[in-house]
């Protein structure tokens, strides 16, 4: 067994990761809230917490893993959709939730043990309320519960910032019913044409912080081993997560250790749709980018560090996946390469994982690279369909090009070299010249009728 070691965000360093019960490893994972499609930042953590999935199984056993990944289905967000729409909030979640599977399956993304609703979890949500101001740790306020974050010695802990920066440094909502300007909405009332529950202060609804708290108490425990997301939900998403679930049960240390991964920028600049480089998941696969392709292009960045999606990194991953699968598809599944599985131990470092794919495919060892992608859900059993490559001999013109070649470095004439080259693309041949020689690799769509005609 390799030994694992993570950045935990809490202590502020690598550490070796040592599950509570190795027999039951439990992480969770931060959702999407489900009012429209997942563009291509929200799929970041995803990849990056199915490999840390995937992993853990390789090591611990697929029985002994369980991963919580939530769906928030209760957001105003979702309420300005529904009304906006004119369709019921069920039918915008439902759908969402459908788009969102569909979408991060093209991924290669394995469904977690379990994906809670928060709308099924309520009950629970409402102990915790309660449970938070019987502690003193909360109040009641006209129809809300509020947080007592000066209840909370340790707020702050996990963003390394102290109250008065975080009043600083967020958008805090100034209410006449807050003690502290810094408290945070447990619970707040729902008007007759907005989603509701009843409960002991009214009927209402609940804040978004909560939700995770009482799925991941209910299914993972009071103490659990992994808790990830983005690094925008440090704070203060995160950080409420933590004071009200360790006020809330005091006994447990909610989660040991927590993950952030970095943002997604594209072609160098922060997505944004004013700036028309904001694009989903869906979008990408309708124009015709493999999943896989996707997901090599997000495995090719350290998941702490921003990741740039360019076109260019695209069309590099959509070759060198065409060249592996090539390998793969001929030999059996072999044992894991050491070298890959240390890299992945070492905090995910999935960059050192894809360069042990280098090797493995220049060394030709075929059944070891195919364990690797399956490991890194860059393939399952079958090579993709987009990858088939045509079996088909084009030795015959590369022989024919790299003749012509030579005689045109004596000649200084290359117009039939770019003939030549020119009508081999046509035909769906991808064309690859250097010094070493001359390498032809049929695409899917390659017409051989069209090289008849140059014979």
């Amino acid at each position: 067994m390799v030994q694992i070691s993570l950045y935990n965000t809490k202590s502020r360093k690598q550490e070796p990761f040592v599950p509570q019960d190795p027999r039951n490893v439990r992480m969770y994972v931060c959702g999407p809230t489900v009012y429209d499609r997942a563009h291509l930042g929200n799929a970041r953590p995803v990849v990056v917490f199915d490999v840390l999935f995937r992993l853990l199984r390789q090591e611990y056993g697929a029985e002994h893993v369980t991963y919580v990944r939530n769906f928030t289905d209760v957001d105003d967000k979702i309420n300005t959709r529904a009304a906006q729409s004119g369709r019921s909030i069920t039918e915008i979640t439902d759908e969402t939730i459908g788009w969102f599977l569909e979408d991060m399956g093209a991924l290669g993304a394995l469904e977690p043990t379990h994906a809670p609703r928060a709308t099924d979890y309520i009950g629970q949500m409402v102990t915790i309320c309660a449970e938070l101001i019987a502690r003193g740790h909360a109040y009641e306020a006209e129809g809300h519960v509020l947080f007592a974050v000066d209840s909370y010695a340790d707020y702050g802990a996990l963003s390394g910032r102290s109250v008065d920066d975080m009043i600083a440094g967020a958008r805090v909502e100034v209410a006449p019913y807050k003690r502290n300007p810094m408290d945070f909405v447990l619970w707040k009332p729902s008007s007759d044409d907005l989603p509701g529950w009843d409960s002991p202060w009214g009927r209402g609804r609940p804040g978004w912080h909560i939700e995770c708290s009482a799925m991941a108490q209910e299914l993972l425990g009071a103490t659990f081993d992994i808790h990830g997301g983005g690094n925008d939900l440090q704070f203060p998403h995160h950080e409420n997560e933590i004071a009200q679930s360790r006020c809330a049960h005091p006994e447990g240390d909610f989660a040991r250790v927590w993950m952030h991964n970095e943002m997604l920028q594209v072609e160098g600049r922060k997505m944004s749709k004013s700036l028309g480089n904001f694009f989903s998941v869906r979008d990408l696969l309708d124009q015709g980018v493999p999943g896989e392709v996707i997901r090599f292009v997000f495995l090719s960045t350290h998941y702490r560090k921003p990741m740039d999606w360019t076109a260019k990194k695209a069309d590099e991953a959509d070759r060198t996946l065409r060249k592996w699968y090539a390998q793969a598809a001929a030999a059996e599944t072999g044992a894991q390469d050491a070298e890959l599985l240390a890299a992945l131990a070492d905090d995910l470092n999935t960059h050192g994982a894809l360069t042990a794919l280098h090797r493995l495919s220049g060394d030709g060892q075929g059944g070891a690279l195919r364990a690797g992608l399956q490991l890194l859900g860059l393939m399952t059993d079958a090579v993709p369909d987009w990858a088939a490559t045509p079996t088909v001999d084009l030795s015959g013109w590369a022989t024919r090009l790299a003749d012509l070649r030579t005689e045109a470095m004596a000649s200084k004439d290359f117009s039939d070299v770019d003939r030549l080259k020119a009508a081999l693309i046509d035909a769906g041949v991808e064309v690859r010249m250097s010094k070493a020689g001359v390498e032809l690799s049929p695409q899917p769509g390659f017409d051989p009728s069209r090289l008849e005609a140059l014979a």
